[in-house]
């Protein structure tokens, strides 16, 4: 989305009459003021433009949300809630209702049939001057959810469900038109908050840049917070630059494993603390950057909007860099990116596929079950996948191999179908454990669920260099080779049995690593070709998809981080693009790096 949606927001909420706007209410399930046991879901505000709420239960009922909305006027609305069936068969699981001012709505949500988001009409409701209760009930622990409500006085009415237009409603209704809120002006602008992000932010902050640090969810980490729980890979020991790794370290929360039930082993709240002890860092959780202004080739700035709240920020800066790791911000501003496999002809790499295609490695929702003093049970659950004893995973816990992708769904705009699918087999083959291996598993419950899919692959940034299987297996060291890489050359597919039993669904990965030796990723690959002033670190840095196979995995991504950080000062120091401290200054940013002096003692003005 580009700057122009909002100024035509405010064009179009310019020609509403005030009255009209009085009669309409738009209720955002997002900002509901308790959640109660439901979560917000964003992962899907680059197709929605919104957030959501979702009764994650592990099929327990979760506890009701509710929220107070203000009437300026009272009287009889016409209501309709925005919602989905997630998974038909021929009604799916989420059911949910909603009460007015503790009034129950007679009609059951999340149970149409239509696996599409739409408006459904609620009936009319009396609503009263002033402040109103509206509770959402969950019915089932399935995974319910509901994006807004709405009401108007007129029956005809209905709000639109083209997602694009629906956002000028929303801007609308919500007082958005007159614009973002200024937050200021950063040398850097860090979009992203996994380890790569967080790595680069830190890194700038120390050479003393001014850095907005920018997630869009509560806490930070990306793959290795709680929220998904992966751990860390690739090594920081066997640098050809010791520096780089420094700040890995620091957040490193030591070795948990994948999908670890006990949520402390992650370090949320640690690797917060890092971040806030820096006093060069502003730091943004619960913000998602979905519209970026541009100046010719350069970002001027960015806006994000709450997740929770909708108020939206706009960031300046002289720097960007994107740590999305789906390639949002270089998306949004128009950099150029490659998506899926390159054939042969084209790279010459021997592991690359013989006719380019949209195959990316998958996303993981991870899950763990921990043994009680007492028996439970589960569910049944007809609209999951469906195992027998011919085809089950026998396991109490997930690993990385639970995994959804392949090419049969889009990892950016298909990442709502991607998590819904992992859920559909986690739930679908627990309920068969619990239910043919009562024996085994009578005592376990499911401990915790990943809502939040840990993404692998989507957009990669186009650089000036591309790194390739060559590059790698070669050890070639370029000039401007920095970040040690270590990871083996590691290409997920579909598991065959899983492929046997559930072609195009495959929801189970396997792989072949191809080791390799420690080598360096050249600086060029961090950032962009066209845009300007446009860094990026993380999994979506300029390779071939066989490279990134290597490249992916969040040690390394981290260490992209802190050249990035470093990059950025000597930028800012001599006035130069990202480009130009190749070109230019490649001396004074590789002395950084191979200096073994403490980096604080390195001089930090800017000398423009």
């Amino acid at each position: 989305m580009k700057r122009i949606l909002w100024m035509f927001g405010l064009l179009l909420a310019f020609t509403q009459v005030n009255l009209q706007a009085q009669d309409r209410v738009l209720v955002e399930a997002e900002s509901f003021q308790n959640t109660g046991g439901w979560v917000i879901d964003q992962q899907s505000f680059d197709v929605l433009y919104s957030s959501y709420l979702m009764a994650h239960g592990m099929g327990r009922v979760v506890e009701d949300a509710s929220t107070k909305v203000n009437f300026e006027k009272g009287g009889t609305y016409h209501m309709w809630v925005r919602t989905k069936d997630w998974a038909p068969y021929p009604t799916g699981p989420g059911a949910f209702k909603l009460s007015i001012n503790g009034r129950e709505i007679d009609q059951v949500f999340g149970q149409s049939g239509i696996i599409d988001w739409d408006w459904y009409y609620a009936g009319s409701v009396d609503m009263k001057k002033g402040e109103n209760t509206l509770t959402a009930k969950d019915l089932s622990g399935f995974n319910g959810r509901f994006d807004a409500i709405y009401f108007s006085t007129s029956k005809e009415d209905k709000p639109i469900n083209d997602n694009e237009k629906l956002l000028m409603l929303r801007k609308e209704l919500l007082g958005l038109t007159d614009g973002p809120e200024e937050i200021g002006e950063f040398d850097l602008v860090v979009v992203g908050g996994g380890i790569a992000g967080t790595s680069a932010a830190i890194s700038a902050a120390r050479m003393g840049l001014k850095v907005a640090l920018i997630q869009n969810r509560p806490v930070l980490g990306g793959n290795n917070s709680s929220e998904i729980r992966v751990h860390l890979m690739g090594r920081v020991d066997v640098n050809h630059y010791p520096k780089l790794g420094r700040i890995v370290r620091e957040l490193d929360n030591g070795d948990p494993g994948n999908g670890n039930p006990d949520e402390k082993r992650y370090g949320d709240d640690r690797k917060e603390q890092i971040v806030k002890a820096e006093p060069n860092i502003s730091l943004h959780l619960n913000t998602h950057v979905y519209e970026v202004e541009m100046d010719g080739n350069s970002i001027k700035a960015v806006i994000g909007r709450d997740i929770a709240t909708n108020q939206e920020y706009r960031f300046e800066g002289t720097y960007f860099s994107d740590c999305t790791g789906d390639g949002t911000l270089g998306f949004l501003a128009g950099a150029e990116y490659r998506m899926g496999r390159e054939s042969k002809e084209e790279t010459g790499e021997s592991l690359a596929a013989d006719t380019a295609d949209d195959f990316t490695l998958g996303t993981s929702n991870l899950w763990a079950s921990l043994e009680k003093d007492y028996p439970s049970d589960f569910p049944e659950t007809p609209w999951a996948l469906q195992f027998s004893d011919e085809y089950h995973i026998d396991e109490h816990k997930a690993d990385w191999q639970w995994e959804t992708g392949f090419g049969n769904f889009n990892t950016i705009y298909e990442a709502e179908a991607i998590r819904d699918h992992n859920l559909r087999a986690i739930y679908g083959n627990w309920s068969y454990l619990k239910k043919e291996k009562a024996e085994k598993y009578k005592n376990n419950e499911l401990a915790w669920v990943s809502y939040i899919g840990g993404k692998r692959e989507s957009r990669r940034l186009m650089g000036d260099h591309v790194l390739t299987q060559m590059d790698i297996q070669d050890g070639v060291m370029y000039p401007d080779g920095s970040v040690t890489a270590t990871w083996t050359i590691d290409l997920h597919f579909p598991d065959a049995k899983n492929s046997k039993y559930f072609e195009g669904e495959e929801f189970f990965a396997a792989t072949k690593h191809i080791r390799v030796k420690p080598y360096t990723i050249p600086y060029r690959c961090l950032y962009s070709r066209n845009i300007d002033n446009l860094y990026m670190a993380g999994r979506n840095i300029s390779t071939t998809h066989v490279a990134f196979g290597s490249t992916r995995v969040m040690r390394t991504c981290g260490m992209m981080g802190e050249a990035v950080g470093y990059a950025a000062y000597v930028a800012n120091r001599n006035n130069a693009s990202p480009r130009e401290v190749y070109t230019r200054h490649l001396d004074e940013f590789m002395g950084i790096i191979e200096s073994p002096l403490n980096i604080y003692t390195y001089p930090t003005l800017p000398n423009k």
